[in-house]
């Protein structure tokens, strides 16, 4: 058997094979990657010289494949490194050692880590803290003798005024009043002159000492941008019908280089040592381990899809030539071409969205709820669409039919007067009755659509929930966001600092399931014409 493909353990003659293999950005796993896992999970229980970084969180992977004698097996994958290591006898290798002291990555990074040390030596060096000394002198020395120079000028201008006042002075003495007017004036400028002489020298020594940190920095980046393109080339990835790229030309087309950390995941490993090693793949599953990380939302055990910034572009080269599921979230969805209409005026529509359903066109898939409005309303115009709800959530969501209309109901929505009330069902008791979440949200800049919470950089996130039912493992809540944020009422329900439990189907912060139970049941809102305050609701679907 190839190193590093492991049989299966169990009764694998009886099931059915994969027809089409693991569609990896959306996903349930199969029978025989969840047999896989199990095996994985043991093996990693076993290493209790791992258990502490296991249990800090980490992201596991297994491709099932078959040999060239039709034999079935698995590989099994880490990301990043583990224990300080990129070579595990369980695991396949990466698809380049970043690790390796000998190798370019390591080379490159000791002479980036010389200049860092430079950068930091100079810029805590005695030199440039003496320097700031000197400025900060000179700097007090300028004011104190400026000002004990304006204090005397202002007491001999009061002298002057008493003389003037008398009314007794002689043309002479007049013109004497006015020259020593006239010499202090001077004198103050040269003082200042004088000062700022010997400001600016310092001041110079200061700039060009900090134009020599600012070179390195721009040597460090320089070299630090070459580095990455140079390693980039180094990780050589294969598909299915035997073509080999290398990450920068994998990304080409999208007038990028790779991003830090591209090729070091669980996918590209495994389907690299498949391709490698004349194994074909069947289906594959990542799967994490441990605590969530700070910010992010990881479930030990749960199952996740590749990420997208990272992983796609190689993943879409790497699949090339294997015959692969559909991704659902492309797929329009199923059935008539109608929209279900719960309320509909001259100013406004308010639709019944299924779930799966686009509320806009996206980059893969025409078919949205806006596309079927327009065909059913041709004479609506201007801005349309009021708000949107995410692709797998069901429920209302407002339209309007001409600018004034929108904009009347994009100021209320910016007021926060409009409400929304939103059931759920989440995997796991909430004990709590009811309460609030506050929990900043920003873009998983590595990881779109994906949401983070980061109590710094966050915007404002705020939910009001009340739990309606528990039963069965499971909890029917009502949850009102008070804030609009992408992916909000998701995060703030599986967030470890939230209620922990994720929506039932949440494929991005839970587990994948038959559909997203998240349903958006009524809207509260003025109405742009009458001023009246109306209220709709649509029946939960679950």
């Amino acid at each position: 058997m190839i190193d590093k493909f492991h049989r299966l353990e169990g009764d694998v003659a009886a099931m059915e094979l994969p027809q089409r293999f693991t569609c990896p950005f959306c996903y349930e796993p199969h029978p025989l990657a969840l047999m896989a896992v199990e095996q994985v999970k043991r093996y990693v229980a076993s290493r209790v010289d791992w258990a502490d970084e296991m249990a800090a969180g980490k992201m596991l992977g297994i491709l099932v494949a078959q040999d060239g004698e039709g034999h079935l097996g698995y590989l099994a994958a880490f990301s990043g490194n583990l224990a300080g290591n990129v070579h595990h006898d369980f695991f396949v290798p990466p698809v380049y050692d970043l690790l390796d002291p000998q190798g370019e990555f390591k080379r490159g990074e000791a002479q980036i880590t010389a200049i860092n040390h430079e950068v930091e030596r100079l810029e805590h060096s005695p030199e440039l803290a003496e320097m700031k000394r000197r400025e900060a002198l000179a700097l007090q020395l300028m004011s104190d003798e400026i000002g004990a120079f304006k204090s005397l000028m202002a007491r001999h201008k009061q002298e002057r005024d008493a003389h003037r006042q008398s009314g007794n002075l002689t043309a002479d003495e007049q013109e004497a009043l006015l020259n020593q007017s006239r010499f202090e004036k001077a004198e103050l400028r040269r003082i200042r002159q004088h000062h700022q002489a010997i400001l600016n020298q310092i001041v110079d020594e200061i700039a060009s000492f900090r134009r020599h940190i600012d070179g390195l920095k721009a040597r460090r980046k320089a070299m630090s941008e070459a580095l990455q393109e140079r390693i980039f080339r180094l990780f050589v990835v294969s598909n299915a019908r035997g073509e080999r790229r290398d990450l920068v030309e994998v990304f080409k087309p999208l007038g990028t280089l790779p991003p830090a950390g591209a090729g070091e995941c669980c996918a590209p490993r495994l389907l690299n040592y498949a391709f490698n090693n004349g194994l074909c793949p069947l289906c594959m599953a990542e799967f994490w381990w441990g605590a969530s990380p700070v910010g992010e939302v990881r479930h030990h055990g749960h199952f996740y899809p590749a990420c997208r910034s990272k992983c796609k572009p190689i993943l879409d080269f790497m699949l090339q030539g294997l015959d692969v599921d559909d991704n659902p979230l492309e797929q329009p969805v199923s059935g008539d071409n109608g929209i279900d209409i719960v309320y509909d005026d001259q100013w406004l529509t308010v639709l019944n969205k299924p779930s799966g359903m686009l509320t806009v066109p996206g980059k893969a898939l025409e078919d949205s709820l806006y596309t079927r409005y327009r065909t059913a309303h041709p004479e609506a115009n201007g801005p349309i669409v009021v708000h949107r709800l995410d692709q797998e959530t069901s429920g209302l969501v407002l339209f309007a039919k001409d600018k004034m209309t929108h904009k009347a109901l994009q100021q209320q929505f910016e007021a926060h007067t409009i409400k929304k009330q939103y059931i759920a069902v989440l995997d796991g008791i909430v004990s709590r009755d009811s309460g609030i979440i506050d929990l900043p949200l920003r873009p998983d800049v590595d990881d779109r659509p994906r949401q983070r919470v980061d109590r710094e950089l966050g915007k404002s996130a705020v939910t009001r929930y009340r739990v309606l039912e528990r039963r069965d493992g499971h909890t029917l809540i009502a949850l009102e966001p008070l804030t609009g944020r992408t992916h909000q009422l998701r995060v703030h329900c599986s967030h470890p600092l939230g209620l922990n439990c994720p929506i039932v189907g949440d494929r991005l912060y839970g587990t994948a399931s038959t559909r997203l139970m998240l349903h958006a049941r009524s809207i509260t809102l003025i109405h742009p014409a009458s001023g009246d305050s109306i209220t709709l609701d649509s029946a939960s679907p679950f």
